[in-house]
């Protein structure tokens, strides 16, 4: 800068992206402030605690090929914190708990016959060999997946799961978003098919406030339970922001929320266009109920349930990943459901949820009873999944605002890539890097 002193970079939101590139501006020597408006880091990897350890508030995990973020854990000398676990995967499926952890077990899958037994499996083959998913931009999942696996495979195996996760908007998601997953998960198998997965020791808290660490060890700032109510521009250009009445300047800014909150902070400052289309992408919120159990539901980590008539589209029990004894021997399971904030599920009070869901868990677990809950836990975000429609590359903003100095930086933005800490690690560093090079 022309007076000499380092540059001076405002990040809002203190999630793994706006992480990352904190981590990323504060090596190349910018001076960084985060202000985040939850009382803690990590965004939706942000953690609790249970009988005295932190767990996330909303499942996570890594698979054992993604790059960029075993790349940061390298940097930092932590991947001796890493634990690296092969996991079972099932499906609950007319009344019946089907094992899908390996090639194997899906010839056995028998709601299927032998030869959309198949197709399912070869599915996966398919999708690797897609050199260029821009030509899977106009098809919807839908349409992809019958013509790839068949009309019976879908119907049996994927359309539930589509529904589940993404409710009325189920036929409107594209293939994109459907090749991505199939292509991840594949590529995340170890020797005979199983799927191997990543944990961070201690849970990802212990990482974010590894990042957190450096950045202030750097000068950096983070300024906690604070949100920012608009931004400062002057000459139509960004020079800082401001927060319960207090001022930060600053020579850029990064925003991090959910595009619609961005477009509530530009709207003063910029066209009517550019704010429409920053409220196009639609979103999904997330409620997540928690159960400490005293006893095991099965032994199959992450549960797809393929039946509509039950409220959450996964039963993912954490403790046949990560270890019951890591928790005072404590067993987690996670009852997840993307959905509409509008919803009857997503506005139940925390004991409502938890009595509308305890007979559905006895009708897939017979045995299960109440005095199993050792306790509970209900947590909600707002703006959790982008919708990921056709043609969804139009909808991605580009990280350089149109108002000078701000830049964008989303989960919203990660496409064709799913969201995950992953890729707002990628996304993080690269537009720190985008933002480090015009002060050189």
């Amino acid at each position: 800068m022309a007076n000499g002193k380092a540059p001076h970079v405002i990040i809002i939101g203190a999630g793994f992206c706006g992480l990352a590139a904190g981590y990323e501006l504060s090596k190349r020597g910018v001076r960084v402030t985060m202000i985040e408006k939850d009382e803690e880091i990590g965004g939706l990897a942000g953690s609790f605690h249970v009988n005295g350890v932190r767990l996330e508030k909303f499942y996570h995990h890594w698979f054992s090929n993604d790059k960029h973020v075993m790349t940061l854990i390298d940097e930092l000398g932590m991947r001796d914190q890493v634990i690296l676990r092969t996991t079972r995967t099932g499906m609950y499926y007319a009344n019946n708990f089907f094992k899908l952890s390996t090639p194997l077990d899906v010839l056995r899958f028998t709601p299927l016959s032998v030869l959309d037994r198949l197709r399912l499996g070869l599915l996966t083959l398919r999708a690797r060999r897609v050199n260029n998913w821009r030509q899977l931009e106009n098809l919807t999942a839908e349409e992809w997946l019958r013509e790839n696996g068949g009309d019976k495979v879908y119907e049996v195996v994927w359309a539930p799961l589509l529904r589940g996760k993404f409710g009325e908007y189920a036929s409107d998601i594209s293939a994109v978003w459907f090749w991505n997953k199939l292509k991840l998960r594949g590529g995340s198998r170890g020797k005979g098919g199983k799927e191997q997965l990543a944990y961070y020791r201690g849970g990802f808290s212990v990482l974010t406030e590894e990042i957190a660490t450096r950045i202030k060890s750097a000068g950096g700032q983070l300024i906690m339970k604070r949100a920012v109510d608009q931004l400062v521009v002057d000459g139509g250009k960004v020079i800082g922001v401001e927060s319960e009445g207090e001022r930060f300047p600053a020579d850029a800014v990064i925003a991090t929320p959910a595009l619609p909150i961005i477009a509530d902070l530009v709207e003063p400052h910029v066209s009517t266009d550019y704010t429409e289309k920053l409220r196009r992408t639609k979103y999904l919120s997330n409620v997540c109920l928690i159960l400490e159990l005293d006893r095991s539901l099965s032994d199959t980590y992450w549960l797809n349930v393929n039946d509509p008539d039950f409220p959450f589209v996964a039963v993912i029990e954490h403790t046949n990943f990560e270890h019951r004894d890591s928790y005072g021997g404590r067993n987690i399971v996670y009852l997840s459901k993307y959905l509409l904030e509008s919803s009857e599920l997503f506005r139940m009070q925390d004991d409502e949820l938890l009595e509308y869901t305890i007979p559905h868990l006895q009708r897939m677990f017979p045995d299960f009873k109440r005095s199993y809950i050792i306790d509970y836990h209900v947590w909600r975000a707002f703006y959790s999944q982008p919708v990921v429609e056709r043609q969804y590359s139009a909808l991605i903003p580009a990280e350089e605002s149109i108002l000078p100095g701000l830049f964008l930086a989303t989960m919203a933005q990660i496409y064709p890539e799913d969201r995950g800490t992953n890729y707002a690690i990628a996304q993080g560093r690269k537009i720190a890097e985008i933002i480090a090079c015009k002060f050189r």
